[in-house]
């Protein structure tokens, strides 16, 4: 190991350096290791089939919207280059920089958050998108990020002091409320459950006691019940969850079509680019609902692939996550990868009528290029972290 500072053994035999040891926050670029090749591959992976079945799902609806087959297809693409340059330059830079950041990138998600019921744009009847230059963008997923990395370097501080309320639960409690009440603003229920699952999970790691756990289950609970009830289409999103032939030309459309789609693909799939129901069928076929298109064409077979990929690169965060060099690293690791893994669960969820219609979209899949740029930003940060891991498994 390069390095003259001493070296201490952990559990496990593997060696790492004393915290106070690491790389300073001031050191920008980090060229102490490779980065993980199995993490990297993956993601690359994804984001190709993601772009190519992106165009598969959108050309019939971007001809019917603009005239060009292809607009969807090549703005996507140019994001998903952009965002793996993105990827591989953050992988260079010490993640410890994003200790000392952290609350301004807080700060800054909480400022756009209050900037959009004032300037947000309205998509689909919602606003919860600021547009700047032709380019839209959500601030709720900046606060996602927002929340991992704030949680990380405060759990890393308080270390010790835990498990008590003070250090504990307060500060955190505090954060997830402000940020949870400005999203419930946009009447984004779905972002609302991702960061709290993101807060507890990260909290949960962090070596806070159980029992704060319960009495947070139990006011998360009555929030939900007061919030979903003062929603208005909450009801109808519940009714047609369970029963979408009650109303199948409306609230239940949507759903049904989806359910044609993953039926209709079958074991292996009707093949590349013969969808039937992307043709203006079922809607938001290119974005929030592109994984039926998926089932549809690439049939049970590519959906379980797709599903696979996931998986392994999920299962791969946390084995970064768990070899990371020290309490701050392992922490964000696990908390993007978490973030991933809801996302998926949630997006596939819905579309199989798993749970109740949400707006989450499907990492690398679905259409929308600050999304892509910003998953793409949180890979590089788990890569820069696998970067100082001692251990390399191909």
């Amino acid at each position: 190991m390069a390095s003259s500072a001493k070296v201490t053994v952990i559990e496990g035999g593997a060696e790492r350096l004393p915290e106070q040891k690491e790389s300073k926050p001031n050191v920008i670029l980090d060229e102490r290791g490779l980065l993980d090749l199995p993490f990297l591959v993956l993601t690359v992976l994804l984001v190709i089939i993601g772009v190519i079945m992106m165009f598969s799902a959108s050309y019939a609806r971007a001809y019917q919207q603009t005239g060009n087959s292809t607009y969807y297809f090549a703005r996507q693409a140019i994001f998903a280059v952009a965002g793996i340059g993105v990827m591989l330059f953050i992988s260079r830079i010490n993640y410890q920089l994003w200790r000392s950041v952290s609350f301004m990138i807080l700060a800054a998600s909480l400022f756009f958050l209050l900037l959009v019921p004032f300037v947000g744009s309205v998509v689909n009847g919602a606003k919860r998108w600021i547009e700047v230059a032709g380019i839209r963008f959500q601030p709720s997923e900046l606060a996602k990020i927002a929340v991992v990395m704030t949680f990380a370097a405060m759990i890393s501080t308080y270390r010790e002091k835990m498990q008590t309320l003070r250090y504990g639960v307060v500060p955190f409690a505090l954060i997830l409320v402000v940020v949870c009440g400005l999203i419930a603003i946009e009447r984004h229920f779905s972002c609302i459950i991702i960061i709290l699952v993101l807060g507890a999970s990260m909290m949960f790691l962090g070596g806070a006691k159980l029992k704060w756990f319960i009495f947070g289950l139990v006011g998360a609970g009555i929030f939900a019940i007061i919030y979903l009830k003062t929603m208005g289409y909450a009801s109808a999103r519940i009714t047609a969850w369970r029963d979408p032939f009650s109303d199948p030309t409306d609230g239940g459309y949507q759903i049904l079509q989806s359910l044609y789609a993953i039926g209709s693909g079958g074991l292996m799939g009707l093949g590349l680019g013969k969808s039937r129901q992307k043709y203006l069928y079922l809607p938001e076929e290119h974005n929030d609902y592109i994984f039926p298109i998926i089932c549809e064409e690439l049939g049970f077979v590519g959906a379980v692939v797709v599903i696979l990929l996931f998986a392994l690169l999920i299962i791969r965060g946390y084995w970064i996550a768990m070899h990371a060099r020290d309490r701050f690293g392992a922490l964000m690791a696990a908390g993007f990868s978490t973030h991933l893994a809801l996302q998926t669960f949630l997006n596939i969820g819905v579309v199989t009528n798993f749970l109740p219609a949400t707006g989450i979209s499907l990492p690398f899949f679905s259409y929308g290029g600050t999304a892509l740029l910003m998953q793409l930003f949180e890979i590089g940060i788990i890569l820069a972290i696998s970067r100082q891991n001692d251990n390399k498994l191909l």
